[in-house]
């Protein structure tokens, strides 16, 4: 997949799901499931870097149950984003 300028190089923790944004185009997408953020990943390409607001370490104050888990439900979409896009497993 080609990486646009376009593409997720900042989440934040949002009323239960994550926020991907591209500091050059704005929000990409939001989702609260790991099927929905490995499609904004496939749709919209992921940055080489990607950083997290304070919202991510504190995401209890964002929807989720404890603090890790936005970075939990990130992560988990990295999963399935890298097997189906690039054939690697977790």
């Amino acid at each position: 997949m080609t990486i646009s300028e376009n593409s997720i190089d900042y989440l934040n923790a949002h009323k239960g799901g994550v926020q991907c944004s591209s500091s050059t185009g704005g929000l990409l997408g939001w989702s609260a499931s790991v099927s929905g953020l490995a499609y904004i990943m496939e749709t919209k390409g992921v940055a080489e870097e990607v950083f997290g607001g304070s919202s991510m370490d504190f995401a209890s104050e964002s929807g989720f149950e404890t603090d890790d888990g936005a970075l939990k439900l990130w992560n988990k979409a990295i999963e399935v984003y890298n097997w189906k896009v690039n054939g690697v497993a977790g």
